[in-house]
Formats: structure tokens, sequence, C-alpha cells
């Protein structure tokens, strides 16, 4: 089979190979435009995610927010209001988009997801609370909660997925830090089978970050300029990625720990490649998707990395389970360079919180502005 041939249908055949591709982006254009819905009616994407960077870009332009944003100034509401009335009034027309595929797939896609403000990352009790205000505001089945993989965050995922929230848990890099995040719905799970609660209602998705492990070992391997250093670039995000899907499947045959009470109907909690989009223009654009195809995953993907993936994209089957053994090679190979693994993802989920709180506080600068203009224009 030619590669072009290969390449049509590569979005169909992923969802054959047991991947659900989700969209990484939402705004109001591609709601009112009908850009979301044709993408959900041709059957490419099966689910949406957001983030504090994708509403920054979405909102902080104004582009189809003008009007709400001038009730909300004469309303006289803060800028934090503003934003959580705007950001939730596009995953509820989203989550309506979507939710004829939820029905269809038994509540496994359809999904939306929204995030809760970063600046709770770091506080439990506050981002329960917050999770909580969320799936009351946007008030659809198919909303899923972002509660980032943050040491504080853990319990608060216990929490809310013992509320029977579905949880989008993000920003995970290191393989334990997942099986932590792997421990903590279990636990959900458990004490919300305690309460009664219907588990086989209850979803989840883990969000593990790949590109990013790349730019910054790469990084590393490039001032090294050893053969040995550059012949192992672009190999760690894949073996990490490959190894977290390892843990998934220990968890869920139960190797780990056994499966909650009533565990018959809960779900497990998939996998999610996120950060998909390459960023070292020398990778093939459709490197992230192409090398990690394996059933029951999710791989959310920015619009370039989806077009890209429909025109040339070749999917040849599961591209993880055989590579458990080369990806462990792979990432001791960098450990023996002196880069070290611990270091690295420890720094990239800093970052990964930085650069989100960075980007809400940008939309809330800028939303602060337009209520400010629109408030003197309305006196």
């Amino acid at each position: 089979m030619s590669e072009a041939t290969a390449s049509a249908g590569a979005l169909r055949r992923l969802s054959d190979a047991g991947v659900s591709v989700w969209l990484d982006d939402l705004s109001r254009e591609r709601l009112t435009s009908g850009s979301l819905a044709a993408l959900v009616e041709a059957g490419t994407v099966v689910g949406v995610t957001t983030n504090p960077s994708i509403f920054q870009a979405a909102i902080g332009s104004g582009a189809g927010y003008e009007e709400q944003l001038a009730d909300l100034a004469v309303r006289g509401v803060t800028a934090d209001e503003a934003v959580r009335m705007m950001t939730a009034a596009d995953v509820r027309a989203a989550a309506d988009v979507l939710r004829p595929v939820y029905e269809a797939t038994g509540g496994r896609d359809g999904r939306v997801s929204i995030e809760v403000d970063p600046r709770l990352a770091h506080d439990t009790a506050a981002t329960v609370a917050e999770a909580r205000q969320l799936a009351w505001l946007v008030d659809r089945p198919n909303v899923m909660i972002k509660i980032p993989a943050t040491a504080a965050g853990l319990p608060a995922i216990t929490e809310v997925i013992g509320d029977g929230i579905s949880v989008n848990v993000t920003l995970i890099f290191s393989l334990e830090r997942y099986r932590e995040v792997l421990d903590a719905y279990l636990t959900g799970l458990e004490q919300a089978h305690a309460a009664g609660l219907d588990l086989a209602a209850i979803h989840s998705v883990a969000s593990f970050f790949v590109s990013r492990v790349d730019s910054e070992i790469d990084k590393r391997l490039t001032v090294l300029g050893t053969g040995e250093a550059l012949a192992l670039k672009g190999r760690a995000a894949l073996a990490n990625a490959r190894l977290a899907y390892e843990a998934y499947e220990e968890a869920f045959a139960g190797a780990r720990r056994p499966a909650p009470a009533g565990g018959s109907r809960a779900n497990k909690q998939r996998p999610l490649w996120a950060s998909t989009g390459v960023k070292d223009p020398a990778y093939k654009d459709t490197l992230y998707v192409e090398e990690l195809v394996a059933p029951g995953t999710v791989n959310t993907m920015p619009e370039a990395t989806l077009r890209a993936t429909a025109d040339h994209g070749v999917v040849r089957g599961d591209t993880v389970t055989g590579g458990y053994a080369q990806a462990r090679a792979d990432l001791a190979a960098v450990e023996r360079l002196g880069i070290s693994y611990d270091e690295v993802v420890r720094q990239l989920e800093n970052e990964g919180v930085a650069k989100f709180e960075d980007a809400w506080q940008e939309l809330l600068d800028a939303v602060t502005k337009s209520l400010d203009s629109k408030g003197a224009d309305a006196e």
C-alpha cells in the first residue's frame, strides 16, 4: 500500500485502532461558524479539550465575544467572573454539539474539558471547590473538569471523582506521578461506590504530555553534541509515553491493586496523549500521532496536527505495546549521558503550571481592559 493510499482516511483508521481523536482547541468563532459541528458530523472529532492558553488566545482576540463582554460590563462583574461566564458558555455550547457522540458511545467520548483556575494548582480544597462549581456552571453530563497532576491535585482528583464528577487529569509528565494519578482515580472510584454512586457514569482521562519532553531533553542532548547524544534526539518523549501505557495496562489488569468494589461497572481511566503538536520542524508533523497508536487511548490534537494527520498520516496499527523494552533502553541511555529524568519532568511540571498561570493572567488583564472600555462606553 502506498503512503498516499495509507494516508487517506487516517483519522478513521485511528478510530478503528482504538484511538479517540479529540480537538485541542475551542473558540466562539469555531462554534458560531459551524467549524466544530462539521468536524463532529464528519466523524473526525469525538471530543474537545481546552486549557488556559487556548482560551487566552480565543477570548484575548475579542472575536465573537463583544456582545457578551458588553453585557458583562453593564452588570459590573469582575474579570474573573467574566472569564468564567465566557469559557463556561463556550464549553456548554461545545458539549451540546458533541452530545450525540456522548450518547452513542455511552459517555466514553463526546466529552468537552474545562480547566480549574491554574492559580489553584497547589491548593487542594480550592481545586475541589472550583471543580464542583465548574461542573454546576457548565451543567452538561459530558463535561470533564481538568485538574492538574500536582501534589495538591492528587487528593483533589480523588475527592472530585468520589463526588461522581468526570475528570481530565492534566499536566502529567513523569511515570511516577502518572502512577499516583491512577491510584488517585481508583481511590476516587472506591469512594464513589461507597457513596452509592453509579460508577458507570464516571469517566476520566489522564493527559500525558508528549512533545515538551522531547523539547527539553533534545535541548540538553544538543548541548552534549556527541554522536550518541544526537542519536537519542526525538526518542525520549515516545519512550516516556509508551511506558505510561504499560503502567495503564498494569493498573487495570489488577497488577498493582484490585479493582474497586463494583468494578464491573467502572470505567478505565484512559491515557490521553496531549501536547502532540511537533515543536521541532525537523520531525514529521504527525510523529506523536503515528507513533502513539494503542487501543483505549485518546489523542487530542491542535488543528494543524489534525489536518496533517488527515492529509498524510500513516496509521499502521499498534505502535506502543511492542516497544516497552526499547523505551526503557532509550530513557536509560539518556540517564547515562548525565541527563536526569527526574529533574526534567519536575521542571516541566513546574513550567507547565507557570505557563497556564501566565496565560490566565494575560486573559484576565485583557478582559479587565475590555470591561473597563465597554463600561465607560455604556455610561
